[in-house]
């Protein structure tokens, strides 16, 4: 009996009838060397990936949806007296979030002109692997970043199952749910990985995200939310600054003698981090501070994705208009779904003398707990324009005149109609109140901006975007608001087309 894993199995052109390009085949020649790429490409995939398993990620054997079930408080009868009848139902509820598949895959994708060179040389498979895994992973951790920002922008629920106790704390929410993202806009985070920053800004600014980290924390606490599996994600170099704060850097912080690092494993200065002795410069390494893991990451939502698009309307926001410095979430805060298995198909192109390779898979994504997610952002438009000028406007309204306190903390900022598609100027003059509704309005509009001012000039000129920003957790008197019509329907909202 001939053995099934002899070297002519692995071979592209051993028969006429045997290549890969061949159907595919599952018997004869060349019929293990896409399982076996299939199953490289899916390790390197996991390799890279940052975001997917910091949130609440699922697989999928078949289908399009998952629901998760949301369940609020059940009811109370604090003196239940004889001959009371309870009746159930009355305030608790209960509904679930449908999370759906991306209506396409998402797939990477390259030619050959010499195929046999990836079926028997090891270190060229390897790497076309790990080329086109580390594609795949890329653009999933990106979809993931912009939803965990999408996350932030959006409003609570007003009537969410999980905000029933009402009755201590109607105000406020005393229970899970109801708040909805939060925004930390604060000047000092313009140097958040800036390179052409100064160390003392730099500093200032790892400080101050330092200082966001923990109002995140009192705030899940003021909610009843859960505290563990909490994640801070910023570029390298701001990894490098919080990492590197205290570490002297001129002779004068050497006064009294050497520096104390505050991530330097120092006991007295908390045992935060490692010893200077150990570098920290993987993507992999991570800092912990009060409970929450700082990690870096080259794909935080700062580019205009309405431009270089990373996937369906609801991905391409224009970060650009106001770049998100820092992710801060609890894993709950969203979810993410995929297709089980990579699909891989290989196709000989007679015509070119070519192979061509395709690796694809189906992901999809959905907010689920907003007030689980928060960014941090610098002033919108990177600080460039002053004075009465316009700095960014979507489809209706014109957003500027930023102000920041002494704590360099958003004061004050002016709205107001356009009814222009830009270029366009306008005189702003209406300030609204500054709470978190307005400011995650306002970063709605940034998000789905239509014009920015790029030359200081009171003149916003249009921008390439991808439509407006369509909230997926709409507020609404009922809680079961999902489509029997519209298969888009995610979150406790309508997702955007």
């Amino acid at each position: 009996m001939a053995d099934p894993l002899l070297a002519s199995n692995m071979a592209y052109r051993a028969s006429t009838t045997g290549g890969i390009s061949f159907n595919n085949p599952t018997t004869g020649d060349g019929r293990l060397v896409l399982p076996i790429w299939a199953g490289e490409v899916i390790n390197a995939y996991d390799q890279y990936n940052i975001f997917e398993p910091l949130v609440e990620s699922r697989t999928i054997s078949s289908g399009t949806t998952m629901e998760f079930p949301v369940t609020g408080y059940v009811n109370l009868n604090p003196v239940w007296a004889a001959g009371d009848e309870l009746v159930g139902g009355m305030d608790s509820q209960a509904t679930t979030f449908r999370v759906t598949l991306d209506k396409r895959p998402i797939a990477s994708h390259f030619e050959l002109d010499n195929i046999d060179l990836m079926l028997t040389q090891w270190e060229y498979r390897s790497e076309l692997a790990r080329q086109a895994g580390r594609t795949l992973s890329d653009a999933r951790d990106r979809q993931i970043g912009a939803y965990i920002a999408r996350a932030a922008c959006e409003d609570g629920l007003a009537e969410d199952p999980r905000a029933t106790d009402s009755r201590f704390n109607s105000s406020t929410y005393s229970a899970v749910g109801g708040l909805g993202g939060k925004i930390f806009m604060n000047s000092n985070f313009d140097n958040l990985g800036k390179a052409s920053a100064t160390a003392t800004q730099r500093t200032d600014a790892a400080l101050k995200l330092l200082e966001k980290i923990e109002e995140f924390q009192i705030r899940l606490q003021e909610v009843d939310a859960p505290t563990e599996g909490v994640y801070c994600a910023v570029e390298p170099r701001t990894f490098q600054d919080i990492r590197a704060l205290g570490v002297a850097r001129d002779s004068s912080d050497l006064a009294g003698g050497a520096g104390r690092p505050f991530f330097g494993g120092v006991a007295d200065a908390g045992g935060l981090g490692a010893g200077l002795n150990q570098g920290m410069f993987n993507l992999a390494d991570r800092l912990e501070y009060q409970g929450v893991s700082i990690i870096k990451t080259n794909h935080l939502p700062n580019a205009n994705y309405g431009q270089f698009k990373i996937g369906e309307s609801r991905y391409n926001r224009t970060f650009n208009v106001m770049p998100v410095k820092a992710l801060i979430w609890q894993q709950g805060c969203i979810a993410s779904l995929k297709m089980m298995g990579l699909k891989v198909d290989q196709v000989d192109d007679i015509r070119r003398n070519t192979v061509f390779t395709v690796a694809s898979m189906m992901a999809g994504t959905g907010v689920m707990k907003p007030e689980h997610a928060a960014i941090c952002v610098g002033q919108p438009g990177g600080g460039t324009t002053t004075g009465s000028n316009c700095v960014f406007a979507d489809a209706t309204n014109a957003f500027g005149n930023f102000a920041f306190d002494s704590n360099n903390d958003l004061l004050s900022f002016q709205r107001d109609a356009h009814g222009d598609s830009g270029p366009f100027s306008v005189t702003l003059a209406t300030t609204p109140t500054l709470n978190d509704d307005n400011i995650r309005e306002m970063a709605r509009a940034a998000y789905g901006a239509a014009g920015l001012n790029g030359g200081n000039d009171n003149s916003v000129e249009a921008i390439t975007n991808d439509g407006a920003f369509v909230p997926e957790y709409v507020k609404s008197p009922d809680a079961g608001i999902f489509s029997a019509t519209d298969p888009r329907t995610d979150g406790l909202g309508t997702a955007a087309s």
